[in-house]
C-alpha cells in the first residue's frame, strides 16, 4: 500500500499526476525549485492551462490531499517528473535528473519506490539507481543486487497529449521498466491506484525506448508530409490534393504537412536515439533536420511574398507548439516569428488567444505587436497561420480577399 507520494517537478505532467493520485486517496507531496509554482499549487491554483486540472488540483488542495514545497519530504514513493532538454550538442541534459536524486536520496528508505517518468535516453533509470546508490550507501538498489533491492527503482514514461492530460494519464496504458526485478511490479501497484489503462511490464531500458520510438516514428510520418509539401511547392501543385487523393488507398494514411515540429517530446525525443547509436539511426537523423529545416523554409516564402509591398504587414497567428494550448516549448511558429521580427521583414502582428502578453524573444524586439485576430487580419497585407487554433476557425473567407495567404496547417482549405 502507498500512504504518500512525493512528485519530483510540478511541471506539465508531475502536477496532473500528482492531481490524480491526490485525487484517488493519496496524500501528495509535490516538489518544485520554483517557489511561485509551489505557492500556486499552495493556493489550488495552477501555473499553466490544462483542461480540467485546475478544478483537480484545487480539490485535492481543499481535502488536505495535495500540498507543495521546494525540498522532498519523507514517502513511501517517489516520482521523478523533471526536465530533460537537449544540449547544444543534440544530447540529453540530465543535470535535472542528477539534482532530483541528490535531492530525494537524503530521505530514502528501505521499502521505498523510486519512478523516473522524465523521457530519457536508454540507460538512464539505471544510472538513476547507481546516482542514487553513491548517495546512499547503506541501502541497497537493483543495480547493484541480485536479491531483493531495499529501494526500487522503475521507469514509466508519460505519453499524454498536452490538452488531455487529465484524461489520458488515467486511460492511457502504461509501459513500466523495472532496473530489476520486482521493481516493474511495485511500481504497477502505484499506478493502479488511478490509472484505467493496461499495466505494461518490462525492464527499464526497454521502457525508455519504447517512448523514444513512439515520438521518432511519428516524427518521421510528419518529416515525410513536410517534405512532400516542399516538392510539391516546387511543383506549383496543391500538397492538400494530393493528400487528399493519396489517402484514398485503403494502405496509405498521409499526415498533414505544417511549419515544422514543436514541443518538448517529437522535437526533442528522436535526438536521445540518434545519440545512442549514431551510426545507425541515420533515417531518424534525417527526419529531425527535414523538420527542423520547415521552419526556415516558411520564413524564406514569407520574405519572399512581403519583398511585393512597399510597407508590408503581416499577420502571423499562432504561436504554441500545437493547437489549443499555451505551450510554447520548441515551437516552431515561435521561431518563425522570431526570424521575421529580426530580419525586420516589415510590421508584425501577432495573434496567440492562449497567452496575455508576448514572450521575450519577441517582446525584446521591439517590432511585434500582440493583437485580436480580426484586427491583425483587417490590417494585413500577408496572413501566416502558424497553428490550428480552433480561435481562427472562424476567419471568414472574405476577411482574406487580397491578401498572400499561408495556411501551414491547411485550416482553411
Amino acid at each position: 500500500m502507498f500512504s504518500t507520494v512525493c512528485v519530483v517537478g510540478l511541471g506539465r505532467i508531475g502536477l496532473p499526476t500528482a492531481a490524480a493520485l491526490a485525487s484517488n486517496g493519496i496524500d501528495v507531496v509535490g516538489v518544485d525549485v520554483d517557489p511561485a509554482a509551489v505557492d500556486l499549487v499552495n493556493a489550488g491554483r495552477v501555473p499553466f492551462v490544462e483542461p480540467d486540472l485546475a478544478e483537480a488540483v484545487s480539490g485535492a488542495v481543499a481535502m488536505g490531499r495535495l500540498r507543495a514545497t521546494t525540498t522532498p519530504e519523507a514517502a513511501d514513493a517517489f516520482l521523478i517528473a523533471v526536465p530533460t532538454p537537449l544540449q547544444k550538442d543534440r544530447t540529453a541534459d540530465l543535470s535535472y535528473v542528477r539534482a532530483a536524486a541528490a535531492s530525494v536520496a537524503g530521505v530514502l528508505k528501505a521499502g521505498d519506490l523510486v519512478i523516473l517518468e522524465s523521457t530519457s535516453p536508454p540507460g538512464t533509470t539505471v544510472e538513476l539507481s547507481r546516482w542514487l546508490g553513491k548517495h546512499r550507501p547503506d541501502l541497497s538498489f537493483p543495480h547493484e543486487t541480485a536479491d531483493v533491492p531495499e529501494v526500487r527503482v522503475a521507469h514509466c514514461p508519460e505519453r499524454v497529449l498536452p490538452g488531455r492530460a487529465m484524461i489520458e494519464i488515467v486511460t492511457n496504458d502504461r509501459v513500466i521498466g523495472g532496473v530489476a526485478e520486482g521493481c516493474a511490479q511495485r511500481a504497477r501497484e502505484l499506478y493502479e491506484v488511478f490509472a484505467t489503462g493496461e499495466c505494461l511490464l518490462t525492464d527499464a531500458t526497454t521502457a525508455e525506448m519504447v517512448k523514444l520510438s513512439e515520438n521518432a516514428f511519428r516524427d518521421v510520418n510528419v518529416a515525410f508530409a513536410n517534405e512532400l509539401s516542399t516538392v510539391c511547392d516546387q511543383l506549383c501543385i496543391d500538397v492538400g490534393d494530393v493528400i487528399d487523393l493519396a489517402n484514398r488507398h485503403p494502405r496509405v494514411d498521409i499526415l498533414r504537412p505544417g511549419p515544422g515540429v514543436g514541443g518538448h517530446c517529437l522535437a526533442v525525443d528522436p535526438w536521445f536515439i540518434v545519440s545512442a547509436a549514431p551510426q545507425h539511426a541515420r533515417l531518424i537523423r534525417l527526419a529531425r533536420e527535414v523538420n527542423d529545416d520547415r521552419a526556415a523554409y516558411v520564413v524564406s516564402e514569407v520574405v519572399r511574398t512581403a519583398e511585393r509591398f512597399k510597407e508590408p504587414v503581416i499577420a502571423c497567428l499562432g504561436l504554441a507548439f500545437k493547437a489549443n494550448i499555451d505551450d510554447l516549448r520548441e515551437s516552431p511558429a515561435l521561431n518563425i516569428v522570431t526570424e521575421l521580427a529580426e530580419r525586420q521583414v516589415g510590421r508584425l502582428l501577432v495573434v496567440e488567444p492562449h497567452v496575455r502578453e508576448l514572450p521575450q524573444s519577441l517582446a525584446r524586439t521591439g517590432r511585434v505587436e500582440l493583437v485580436d485576430v480580426a484586427a491583425a487580419v483587417r490590417e494585413a497585407d500577408v496572413v501566416v497561420l502558424l497553428v490550428d487554433h480552433d480561435a481562427f476557425r472562424s476567419v471568414r473567407r472574405t476577411a482574406l480577399r487580397g491578401k498572400a495567404v499561408f495556411d501551414t496547417r491547411d485550416l482553411w482549405r
